[in-house]
């Protein structure tokens, strides 16, 4: 369905509206006393949810002690990477963030460091710079590769071959560094994984983009996309209009199509062990689970995959006092996103300052809009508003709320900038 742009300006002013009011009740908490023991909140991953929810706890209550742990000096946000790689984007600065300013401006101690266990009974988290003690802890740590499930494949080396770049960084760099080094007509092969993986639109956009760069820089090359998936699992009417607006003969879409093996010494993948196709550039991208920690931590429940939450406050189900949230946790309808995660952390801030001070908890309110480019100037959208189902305890989404762009836009692409740099202000300042 398409949804018009008024209308879910709507749907979104009433979310927005749920979230500060309970932002709102807890701004008024008062200060701690000099005798009182400093409360302390640890939050760990220094992306779309981790810097949210570290930031959101100390502005509605400036009494607790936050402490953001991220292995990197910076972030470089998967969204919009997908430009860098057909050429809109020179470098990836316009994507990357550092943490001083959201340090100064709000009082949180980031540290630099690998986190390498919880001591969920403890309250502790050891890192490669000590011990941290917490009352509260948010995991916001990504995505891990399910490298298993695909012979031949080793996570030291496939990745130099045939890169993933479904974490942005050198990755991406490499991937673009092949896209270059091509041969004009020879091929791009992309392998999708089976649902639910990070940012649902994503590699749709990326074959667009690739397509993009192939048709200006390399005559006679095309993009084969390998898709595990039955179909198209994100705005497959506009994905496939784009395709014939302005790639007609370069995307060649394969659905029901999972790669089981890798050989990259012969640039080949195996479809199911039996079907192989060559590319002379493999953007392979793993089935995905939760992040490294969530595992260690045993947060992650019977799939093996996925972090369960308490839907209203996303506190695990399995550990007390710890908050998972962004792609490593299950948030029903929630698409895996950048959006999906700021909001996500929101709502999270919120759930553990009126938790810390014995107050009320308010409504979840969840919104998630994710932008796709198609050409160097059109772009499309999805967008949704989301909530709890108390009868059935899981996230839903609001009727009528989720839906697409009516048509290919540029002014969808002027929309989606202007979603970049405010998104990526809000998680540095």
């Amino acid at each position: 369905m398409t949804l018009e742009r008024r209308n879910f300006l709507k749907l979104l002013g009433a979310g927005a509206g749920v979230a500060t009011a309970g932002l709102a009740g807890c701004a008024t908490q008062q200060p701690k006393t000099a005798s009182a023991p400093t409360r302390k909140v640890v939050v760990i991953g220094g992306g779309y949810g981790g810097t949210i929810a570290a930031k959101y706890v100390r502005m509605m209550d400036p009494s607790i002690e936050v402490t953001l742990i991220e292995r990197n000096d910076h972030f470089v946000s998967c969204p919009f990477s997908n430009l860098y790689l057909g050429g809109l984007l020179k470098d990836l600065s316009p994507l990357t963030i550092k943490y001083d300013k959201l340090a100064a401006n709000h009082g949180i101690k980031v540290v630099q460091a690998e986190v390498t266990g919880i001591d969920a009974a403890g309250h502790s988290v050891t890192t490669s710079k000590g011990v941290f003690k917490y009352d509260r802890l948010v995991v916001s740590p990504g995505i891990e590769f399910r490298t298993d499930e695909i012979k031949g494949y080793d996570m030291a080396s496939t990745p130099e071959v045939m890169p993933h770049a479904w974490k942005a960084g050198p990755q991406t760099i490499l991937l673009r560094k092949q896209l270059e080094a091509l041969k004009p007509g020879d091929n791009v092969v992309i392998s999708i994984p089976l649902a639910p993986f990070r940012c649902p639109p994503g590699p749709y956009e990326r074959a667009s983009m690739i397509a993009m760069y192939l048709k200006q820089h390399k005559p006679g090359s095309k993009v084969i996309i390998l898709d595990a998936n039955p179909d198209i699992v994100s705005k497959k009417g506009l994905f496939m209009k784009g395709w014939k607006k302005h790639y007609d003969g370069l995307v060649d879409y394969r659905p029901a199509k999972k790669v089981t093996e890798v050989d990259t010494r012969n640039m080949t993948v195996l479809i199911e062990g039996v079907e192989e196709v060559r590319g002379a550039v493999i953007n392979l991208i793993p089935p995905q689970k939760a992040g490294h920690i969530a595992h260690v931590a045993g947060l992650v429940g019977d799939d093996k995959k996925w972090c369960p939450v308490n839907p209203m406050t996303f506190e695990s189900t399995l550990h007390k006092d710890i908050h998972v949230i962004g792609d490593s946790s299950i948030a029903g309808a929630m698409p895996k996103s950048g959006y999906s995660a700021n909001s996500e952390a929101k709502v999270c801030a919120s759930s553990i300052v009126a938790l810390m001070n014995g107050k009320e908890i308010t409504e979840m309110s969840g919104i998630n809009t994710c932008y796709s480019y198609l050409s160097a100037k059109e772009a499309v959208s999805v967008t949704g508003v989301y909530r709890v189902n108390k009868e059935k305890n899981v996230i839903e989404a609001v009727p009528g709320s989720v839906g697409v762009s009516p048509d290919l836009s540029e002014v969808e692409a002027i929309y989606a900038e202007s979603w970049l740099k405010n998104i990526l202000t809000e998680m540095s300042t």
